[in-house]
């Protein structure tokens, strides 16, 4: 029995508001126990709110329903050919990918039972199709969209707005920059401006993504019965023998100290919006380039630490490239808005490639966006390479969607001052301006244009797998990702290796329990969410992998919780 004394008792409490902390207060309550949310911004749903909102499940149910081919053992061969391969990154053990191939599925029907209302993306490629155990079809699940008025008044405000502006699934999305030569993005736009009219003349509010996810996870655990506050930051974890036994956090502006009888589960998020631990860690990478929000600053991983819990992969970030615009950087705190950056599908399109300093192509333009930014960064270590330079023609400009403006558009001459876009009419003219060496610049593009001609890439295979068609032009005739880049004016436009969150963290057992440097658990304490090391490594296998396993091992922890209290599941 504990001998400290406490302001308020909880059987279990979680700190952070993300899925991961919803799913555990869903598991708990139909046990019947007593569960608090500490979420210390004003707002609910951390950066999953703002997020796509999907989460990555092998052999989910929807995949069956649609008749998708999927099984725990092609999973977990993708797993193996992927996660599994990197030997520094200790949180990817075979024990715990074995896990969360097992509970993930079962998580997604945990939640549908509970009325929250699940979907599956109809095409999303794992981002390495072509491993063994890929699927192309993909395996995503996300939500379907959520009328935030069902929310109770004091709690429409709270939920954390959509990076997303439209009433649209992201299949819907997909579309939309294809609308000026494709019907099929046409219909899809009406589609969307049709549901947005409708719902404003029926008084809804209608929530896409990452705020529909965490929208339905708010609902039910509402519903539920349990405990939410905002504004109420965690300041340290209660100890007592080695366990922890509750947390500190703050009520009327004065310390309060909370019990857990359970236990305490963190899902606070990373340390993407903390540069001093980014220094540490990962000093070629700045908060500017982050998208998470701002409450993502680290300390509850500082107070693990303090604790004994043993850290890995805290190098890893889940990367996202990104092409800021002067006046876009994240110098609020508050995470660059997902429409002010060029992210994957953008540099992914034809007609452009990307060039470190010198002006020699390094990787393929259709990785994924984790891929993208570790090759970038494990590139700067022996070539300037931070930034990089995207280098584009007339026909890119002219076709596609340039950093949030529409095709044939001109673009704000503030980018050209800033430097940040460089214009010339050559290539040599170009590489002058930016200081790449005009011969090197121009050998590089005129082999990329003989492959791109001929259909394929012969450095990098750009192309080849499902997930570089998907993220290419969609009504492009011929490969849908390659395009020679032949028509001038040419474009330089500055590219760094941003994020959407850190992906190390503390190490964590297959029960979501967080362990010391020598292996052993502290009683106690369980961690999800970008506050752990990911189960995938190094490596984000597919869309959703760190909001998948952040529900998960939210839903692991709770279920570990219980049974440690003799509770049935």
């Amino acid at each position: 029995m504990s001998t400290q004394q406490f302001d308020e008792m909880f059987d279990f409490v979680a700190v952070g508001s993300g899925g991961g902390s919803m799913c555990a207060a869903l598991v708990l309550r139909k046990l019947g126990k007593s569960v608090l949310i500490l979420e210390k911004t004003g707002l609910v749903g951390g950066t999953t709110a703002r997020s796509g909102g999907v989460m990555w499940v092998p052999n989910n149910r929807f995949m069956e329903a649609d008749g998708i081919e999927d099984s725990y053992e092609k999973a977990a061969q993708y797993l193996d050919a992927t996660s599994g391969q990197p030997d520094d990154a200790p949180a990817a053990s075979p024990e715990r990918r074995a896990a969360y191939l097992q509970q993930s599925p079962k998580m997604v029907d945990f939640l549908v039972e509970q009325g929250i209302r699940l979907r599956r993306i109809p095409y999303y490629p794992d981002y390495y199709d072509h491993l063994p155990g890929g699927s192309v079809p993909g395996r995503t699940v996300t939500a379907e969209l959520f009328n935030v008025k069902e929310l109770p008044a004091e709690w429409q405000a709270k939920l954390r707005p959509s990076a997303i502006p439209f009433p649209a699934h992201l299949d819907e999305l997909y579309w939309l920059p294809t609308l000026t030569r494709s019907m099929k993005g046409k219909l899809n736009l009406a589609k969307i401006m049709l549901r947005g009219l409708a719902a404003k003349l029926t008084g809804k509010e209608l929530a896409p993504a990452g705020r529909a996810l965490q929208g339905r996870m708010l609902q039910a655990v509402l519903k539920a019965g349990a405990d939410i506050r905002v504004n109420a930051g965690v300041s340290a974890l209660i100890m007592e023998d080695g366990a922890v036994k509750g947390v500190v956090t703050t009520k009327d502006g004065a310390p309060w100290r909370v019990g857990a009888r359970l236990g305490v589960l963190i899902n606070a998020g990373g340390f993407a919006q903390n540069q001093a631990m980014r220094a540490k860690f990962m000093p070629e990478t700045s908060s500017e380039w982050t998208g998470v929000i701002e409450g993502d600053t680290g300390e509850m991983l500082q107070e693990m630490m303090n604790q004994g819990a043993a850290v890995a992969q805290m190098d890893e970030t889940i990367g996202c490239q990104m092409a800021l615009p002067p006046g876009r950087e994240n110098k609020s705190g508050n995470g660059v808005t997902f429409g002010a950056f060029a992210g994957q599908m953008d540099i992914a399109k034809p007609h452009g490639i990307i060039v470190d300093q010198t002006g020699v192509r390094y990787m393929s333009e259709g990785s994924s966006y984790s891929e993208f930014c570790m090759t970038m960064r494990k590139r700067h270590k022996t070539v300037p390479a931070i930034p990089s330079y995207w280098i584009m023609d007339d026909q890119y400009m002219k076709t596609y969607m340039f950093c949030g403006t529409m095709p044939g558009k001109a673009k704000p001459q503030a980018w050209y001052e800033s430097g940040w876009l460089t214009k010339a009419d050559t290539l040599e003219e170009l590489a002058g301006k930016t200081g790449i060496n005009p011969a090197t610049l121009k050998a590089t593009v005129e082999r990329f244009n003989e492959d791109a001609r001929a259909g394929h890439d012969t450095q990098f295979g750009r192309g080849e797998r499902a997930f570089d068609k998907w993220l290419g032009d969609a009504v492009a005739k011929g490969n849908p990702s390659l395009g020679a880049i032949e028509k001038g004016p040419f474009y330089a436009a500055k590219v760094v290796p941003g994020d959407v969150s850190t992906f190390g963290g503390v190490m964590t057992d297959v029960n979501a329990r967080v362990l010391r440097e020598d292996g052993s658990p502290i009683p106690g304490l369980y961690a999800t969410g970008t506050s752990a090391a990911s189960v995938f490594g190094r490596c984000a296998v597919g869309a959703g992998a760190s909001i998948g396993p952040a529900f998960t091992w939210g839903y692991v922890a709770a279920q570990h919780a219980a049974n440690a209290g003799n509770l049935a599941v």
